[in-house]
């Protein structure tokens, strides 16, 4: 298997440990462990720049190749809507995570807190759905 082959499969890892950092992340900072939460969100962070590397690196490698969807009937119309909420949320998170974490290094705890409401949520989703469409696609439906 070539790199570019496993790049989805690394995609994926990534995701999913993104997806286990936010959780972790949640839980500290709903009992109270600060430090605890700043790390595991760091390290989501980190680990979803290393992510929009790789995905990045993975479209310039297969120049527009595109990997079909071979579900039928409902799951294929649950795949679709799933991907195309990913793909528009995908590009939303961007900001929202860049403000969130700004206030968080400034200090500015209500506002971090109220742009957390609404970035927590959206970037669970994407990276919880990252994993789903790497599912459909290269293991469920081939």
């Amino acid at each position: 298997m070539s790199f570019t082959e496993t790049l989805p499969t690394i995609n994926a890892c990534l995701n999913g440990t993104s997806t286990l950092l936010l959780t972790a992340g949640f839980i500290c900072i709903k009992t109270g462990k600060e430090t605890a939460h700043r790390v595991c969100m760091v390290a989501a962070f980190s680990v979803s720049i290393i992510f929009l590397f790789f995905y990045v690196l993975h479209k310039w490698l297969v120049k527009g190749v595109h990997t079909s969807f071979l579900g039928e009937g409902l799951w294929r119309e649950f795949y679709y809507a799933m991907l195309v909420s990913h793909i528009i949320l995908a590009a939303i998170i961007v900001p929202l995570v860049l403000v969130t974490i700004s206030y968080a290094i400034r200090e500015k705890r209500e506002k971090h807190r109220a742009w957390a409401r609404w970035t927590f949520p959206i970037w669970y989703y994407v990276s919880v759905t990252g994993v789903l469409v790497y599912m459909f696609l290269y293991q469920w439906f081939q």
